[in-house]
């Protein structure tokens, strides 16, 4: 989620990233729910001929009976790796957010949230353009696992 201090308004972005330095991304206004993760999955499925690998947090979305239920219709599609509880540093994800947050304009506040939505969609298609970047998500002490323990990536 990003907001904007002094503003009323936010945005949400679903993102997945790989070792080879590709991402995908969903911005969207309403809530994170089962629904909207079912969105993203089907999009993100749609994008492979290939089983992706997704590590993934406890968030109710990802362990609720919808998106269990799309998972095991697509079993051959996506399989879901869950994190340890309490554990945001094992996130690769979480990196991208970190960079987000980072990156949004200093100088300029969204007035709106049209506006923070095309300044946040903005900054995953330049991160598309960026695999270097992408790939530097996982350099990191406590995500390296990844590497290490899963040679295939999208």
């Amino acid at each position: 989620m990003v907001r904007r201090s002094g503003n009323r308004f936010a945005v949400n972005a679903l993102s997945a990233i790989s070792t080879k330095g590709r991402m995908h991304f969903m911005v969207f206004a309403e809530s994170f729910t089962a629904e909207v993760l079912c969105r993203f999955l089907n999009r993100l499925a749609g994008h492979f001929d290939h089983k992706v690998h997704l590590v993934v947090d406890g968030h109710s979305a990802h362990r609720s009976k919808k998106v269990r239920d799309w998972l095991t219709v697509h079993s051959n599609d996506i399989e879901p790796h869950f994190l340890l509880p309490y554990s945001p540093e094992l996130n690769p994800d979480e990196l991208v957010n970190a960079d987000l947050k980072h990156s949004l304009p200093k100088q300029h506040r969204a007035r709106d949230q049209a506006e923070l939505a095309a300044e946040t969609r903005r900054f995953f298609r330049r991160r598309q353009r960026q695999p270097h970047i992408v790939r530097g998500y996982f350099g990191g002490p406590h995500v390296r696992y990844v590497l290490d323990e899963n040679p295939m990536s999208f």
